[in-house]
């Protein structure tokens, strides 16, 4: 049988993915996942390759993840702190990615708050006839589709652990509460699970959840039972207080009586469900703490745990690493 072929440069988007990328990165993660539970956490597959965190926005998981899979496949990382930077002295972001790229960096991680900028760093590479590779770490309300590829195979571990695949997710439900108007993670989540033939219900306060999100082909709810009624299982979303620039909600404590997720709500939901949340997690708000601690339940751990294995296979595909050599 043929090896599955990775052609693309950059990850920018989930919107444009196809279920034999999906695969292969599941299929990637999954052998990554093997070498990190080894004694040894290191292959030298990156060995003399530069991968550069060009983080514009705070960030504490998504940063040291990246950090870590990049070190696991033995290449070296620079993490670019941008307040003491050139760019406070007014150096546009293109200078400082044409200075890097003069560098010798082979792939640049990229978080920004404003949406498109990952995008535009990857273009304006491509114009220069580099051959660098681009990686969306979050932009704005945009995407942030490592995250959402992580929840993938975090989801489908659960379903069949020795092999995790899309189709693994084919007529699951899977509702996703909370901030879905604010969040990128969502939106990543929503390609790559509709694409995968999940059922997706989408609840929150209609400020939060607009209806128009239908038309993506999931089913909006703006009350919490009808989502969690069958579901096999439950993503959570922080409440993203630092983008809503109007008073979207009437109070956190209203919140979590309507939409925060506890032990009694689950009951609605099949025997087996597992929750997720991509964090970081206001307690006692998008869901109880009893709930987020409960490793029977809870899968935030293992979605910590699954970003390294995730991140180290889109760093090894776009280091020009082939399947079945690692």
């Amino acid at each position: 049988m043929n090896q599955p072929t990775w052609t693309r440069r950059h990850v920018l988007s989930l919107a444009d993915f196809t279920l034999a990328e999906y695969a292969l990165v599941l299929q990637t993660a999954n052998s990554f996942e093997q070498v990190l539970a080894r004694r040894t956490r290191k292959v030298p597959t990156l060995q003399g390759s530069m991968v550069v965190n060009l983080f514009f926005e705070s960030s504490t998981r998504t940063r040291t993840s990246f950090e870590l899979a990049a070190k696991a496949l033995s290449a070296d990382v620079i993490n670019f702190a941008t307040a003491s930077s050139s760019l406070s002295k007014g150096e546009t972001i293109f200078d400082t990615v044409r200075t890097l790229l003069a560098m010798g960096v082979d792939i640049m991680i990229v978080r920004h708050r404003d949406s498109g900028v990952p995008l535009a760093i990857a273009e304006d590479l491509d114009r220069s006839g580099s051959h660098v590779g681009v990686i969306n770490a979050g932009d704005g309300q945009h995407e942030h589709p490592t995250q959402a590829l992580l929840d993938l195979f975090t989801l489908c571990s659960v379903l069949e652990p020795s092999d995790p695949r899309p189709e693994l997710l084919k007529g699951r439900k899977i509702a996703i509460v909370g901030d879905v108007l604010h969040s990128r993670v969502a939106r990543s989540n929503l390609w790559s699970l509709v694409a995968c033939g999940a059922e997706v219900h989408l609840a929150g306060p209609p400020t939060l959840v607009p209806s128009d999100f239908g038309h993506l082909g999931v089913t909006v709810h703006h009350s919490l039972a009808p989502a969690l009624e069958g579901a096999d299982f439950v993503m959570t979303l922080r409440l993203q207080k630092e983008r809503m620039e109007q008073n979207l909600l009437p109070s956190l404590r209203e919140y979590h009586r309507f939409f925060g997720l506890t032990r009694a709500r689950l009951t609605n939901c099949l025997p087996h469900v597992r929750v997720l949340h991509p964090g970081p997690v206001n307690r006692g708000v998008e869901i109880s703490s009893d709930l987020l601690d409960d490793p029977r339940l809870s899968l935030v751990a293992q979605q910590v745990t699954s970003g390294v294995a995730v991140r180290m296979a889109l760093l090894y595909l776009l280091g020009g690493g082939n399947v079945g050599r690692i």
